[in-house]
């Protein structure tokens, strides 16, 4: 092993004891389902708004987003306002409202918001159809996680990929199982630190190598690549538009994400005179974070451009590429670790999201606390182990994977969730259609146009279809309602 290679294990290695401490301490706080599902709603704005934003941001962020700047060009700047526009609309429009309505109606999970005030066969449906759009987008969606584990460890160290998904997987699965939400929300806090770091750092390093501002536009000018500076990939009229929409309708998916909406509702309420406090703190907070980080990777990818020259090259490693090139060893596992912190901020967010899923919303986890905690645990931990075969034995292309799972939640979830945390009357059988449509036009989109990153069917359409059926109902319902009665 080479020096270079024991400064960065010896970060890691440190990096991961504590994120083990810190799931020792969080499993003693551990006395009920909603403790280990919410934090017992005791979360406050600063781990809240850090461990949201982690969650949201995966290793697609720092791989995939980089990445995409790298192989597109400006066109891949349509990420900016779609992630950034995404954070907004969470914060502002969701968040105050979902928090207000899972302390008023005690809701767990974002299945409890929507079949609240459903019952019999209907809102039993929601739960098992929601359940399985959950189960499905999130093996998926870990398994790329774990894949970005993989390359990680591989591009830096002689291991196997197989080896390297397996040691990932198995550091996020014990403190996932040990501490529940609190361990979590901690270490994501952690955890989004070290990414703000490394989206900073990295960038700042590129810009300055291609000599700033000026010489990456004027280096970009150069590169010899059709439509590079094209914002629509030479598309233009309605091919321009859809494919403008293609990248925007991935902010669009933020308010059905259930691993990320679930910190609102674990939020605690404040202070009584002053009950927006805490949300206005956790949203210029999770914004900056969101506009730096975002930022950063696509000034990484462009620069990535002109510093590697052309050079063929995996572009979702183009990160791992620039940090050995432009640091010392010792920085360079730093930012290791800083991309191990994306995958690992969401793999156990959607882990723990998994157990509830199981557990909590298909209400297989028991009556008493200590068997539903125990049969969480035994969920995460097939929910993972399933995650690692896909890993290994699906697609390898984390792009792709991430945006199908991001896609099926939010165009099933964010229309109707909406709806219903704004006090809107929504039919239970609209609900149940919306999930349907949403959740199988981005499966069959997916199928249908695997790796057309920002083509609007897969991207945009499902949300609009999803929100037509949900939207439309619920219009009808409340102008019935307004009707004066007939005398």
């Amino acid at each position: 092993m080479t020096s270079a290679q024991i400064a960065i294990l010896t970060t890691l290695i440190a990096y991961k004891v504590v994120l083990v401490l810190i799931g020792m301490w969080a499993e003693r706080r551990n006395r009920s389902g909603t403790d280990f599902f919410l934090g017992g709603r005791g979360l406050g704005p600063w781990v809240a708004a850090l461990s949201a934003s982690a969650s949201s941001s995966s290793v697609w962020t720092l791989l995939g987003v980089s990445g995409a700047a790298y192989e597109f060009g400006l066109s891949a700047l349509w990420l900016f306002p779609a992630c950034v526009g995404g954070f907004v609309l969470n914060w502002y429009v969701v968040a105050p409202a979902l928090r207000r309505f899972s302390h008023a109606n005690d809701s767990v999970t974002l299945v409890d918001v929507l079949t609240t005030g459903a019952t019999g066969a209907v809102g039993q449906a929601i739960r098992w159809i929601a359940s399985l759009v959950i189960l499905v987008s999130l093996v998926a969606y870990v398994a790329s996680q774990f894949q970005g584990a993989g390359k990680s460890l591989e591009e830096n160290f002689d291991v196997s990929l197989t080896s390297s998904v397996l040691i990932g997987a198995s550091v996020v699965l014990f403190y996932t199982l040990l501490g529940g939400f609190w361990a979590v929300s901690l270490t994501d806090s952690v955890q989004a630190t070290m990414m703000l770091i490394a989206c900073v750092l990295l960038p700042l390093a590129a810009l300055v190598e291609v000599g700033g501002p000026v010489g990456l536009v004027e280096g970009l000018r150069e590169v010899d690549v059709p439509g590079f500076w094209s914002l629509t990939r030479g598309a233009t009229g309605i091919a321009a538009i859809g494919f403008a929409l293609g990248f925007l309708g991935i902010g669009l998916g933020y308010p059905g994400q259930p691993h990320v909406v679930s910190r609102f509702m674990a939020m605690r309420q404040g202070d009584s005179d002053d009950p927006g406090r805490e949300i206005r703190i956790a949203r210029r907070v999770a914004i900056g974070w969101a506009v730096l980080v975002y930022a950063g990777m696509l000034v990484l990818g462009l620069s990535g451009r002109l510093i590697l020259e052309s050079q063929s090259a995996d572009t979702e490693a183009i990160f791992f590429r620039l940090t050995q090139d432009l640091f010392h060893p010792v920085v360079g596992g730093i930012l290791l670790a800083a991309v191990l912190s994306a995958i690992m901020s969401t793999a156990d967010s959607q882990l723990l999201v998994a157990a509830s899923t199981i557990a909590h919303d298909a209400g297989l986890g028991g009556s008493d606390a200590k068997t539903q905690m125990r049969r969480s645990r035994v969920v995460v931990l097939l929910v993972g182990a399933t995650a690692v075969a896909v890993a290994l034995f699906g697609s390898k292309k984390i792009f792709d994977s991430v945006l199908f799972g991001w896609t099926a939640m939010g165009a099933a979830f964010g229309p109707a969730l909406i709806l219903k945390i704004f006090g809107w009357r929504v039919p239970a059988t609209a609900i149940l259609a919306s999930l349907l449509v949403g959740a199988g036009l981005a499966i069959g989109f997916h199928g249908h146009e695997s790796g057309s990153t920002g083509k609007p069917l897969a991207r945009f359409l499902p949300y609009v279809a999803s929100a037509a059926v949900v939207i439309v109902p619920a219009l009808i319902a409340r102008a019935r309602s307004r009707t004066p009665p007939r005398p």
